[in-house]
């Protein structure tokens, strides 16, 4: 019985990877050097928050057991985000606070992102996504339609297959 505790949970273990995808991509040079985000952490947050928003329309639409997994990932995204926060030196007691207002972001993106990707409304997401992403009221065209083609590509991919390959997100490149 004792011996079970040192198993490794498959399930963690693909969420893990499914969340490593997702970061990864959300790194690609593509996105910062051709699609204009800057290059900062507030740059790479946006790029992380728009991947994982895109992620998650996806598990949004697949059959069980897709909303555990989403959970689960979303869990994963705040972990990671409270130990980046703790390894840029925040110290304890304000950690709980920068994680609400992390949260808050976040989740604000999702629902200002969600209606433009719901209506494949290249303008209003392009609107949405230059104002988070870049920070300015010029919109985000070339990256709008980066979006609109990854939450159509990750919709294709299926469960299985993004779980067991990971989420493939197009080349950013292509969209400039």
């Amino acid at each position: 019985m004792i011996f079970s505790l040192f198993r490794k949970d498959p399930r963690r273990t693909a969420i893990a990877t499914l969340y490593k995808g997702i970061a990864t991509a959300s790194r690609a040079p593509g996105l910062y050097a051709a699609l204009g985000i800057p290059d900062t952490l507030e740059g790479r947050f946006e790029a992380l928050c728009l991947h994982m928003v895109l992620a998650l329309r996806a598990l949004r639409g697949f059959p069980s057991p897709a909303d555990e997994i989403a959970r689960d990932l979303t869990e994963a995204f705040f972990r990671d985000m409270d130990a980046s926060l703790r390894e840029m030196g925040v110290g304890d007691t304000v950690v709980p606070k920068r994680m609400k207002k992390v949260a808050a972001s976040f989740y604000g993106r999702a629902h200002a992102y969600d209606g433009p990707l719901n209506d494949a409304d290249e303008a209003g997401l392009a609107v949405a996504l230059g104002r988070n992403a870049y920070g300015t009221d010029a919109p985000a065209a070339p990256l709008a339609r980066y979006a609109l083609a990854a939450d159509r590509a990750l919709k294709a991919q299926g469960l299985e297959t993004l779980m067991d390959t990971g989420p493939a997100f197009p080349e950013p490149a292509t969209f400039s």
